[in-house]
């Protein structure tokens, strides 16, 4: 079974992007090179990885991706700070 992990990413402009994975760097290098990568970015390139979470299994990363794209832009950043 493999590890999987929820992760954010920020944008060029400042706007931040959550998703799940099981290889986080290769999935950010997807998002910089458009191939592959998610509709979100064509926009507003991704700019860098900012926060990266262990999760049990897919199941529980999908979960705690849902949880976290509720949060407001605050609860966000006090996230990526460990707050």
């Amino acid at each position: 079974m493999s590890k999987w992990y929820l992760y954010m990413i920020e944008t060029q402009k400042g706007k931040l992007y959550t998703g799940i994975a099981v290889d986080v760097e290769r999935r950010f290098l997807e998002h910089l090179s458009g191939f592959g990568g998610a509709k979100f970015f064509r926009s507003d390139p991704p700019e860098k990885l900012v926060y990266v979470e262990d999760c049990l299994d897919r199941s529980d990363a999908s979960q705690r991706e849902a949880y976290i794209k509720k949060l407001t832009r605050k609860q966000k950043e006090l996230l990526i700070k460990g707050a």
